[in-house]
């Protein structure tokens, strides 16, 4: 289900920055002005990507982190029941 939200968060900043910069070149605006805004929005745009890619890197190593705790913690209860069938 997260997977399916990410994809739609892509798909719906995809086509803002689309919708954006067909606005722009269409765009009563000369040609140096609409490439100034077409820049800025490209920067913004990937300033707000890189963000978004730090987060979801970091909610990763996060779970990543708490799944190794839980494999541990799993291995420490099967040791402490062969040990007790071992007697």
């Amino acid at each position: 289900m997260a997977h399916e939200t990410s994809d739609d968060a892509i798909w719906f900043l995809s086509g803002i920055a689309i919708g954006v910069t067909l606005g722009l070149l269409f765009a009563p605006q000369s040609g140096e002005e609409t490439r100034h805004k077409i820049k800025k929005a490209a920067r913004k745009g990937s300033d707000h990507l890189r963000e978004r890619g730090q987060g979801v890197y970091e909610k990763g190593r996060e779970l990543f982190d708490r799944g190794r705790d839980l494999a541990d913690e799993a291995s420490g209860i099967f040791e402490r029941g062969r040990d007790l069938v071992d007697g």
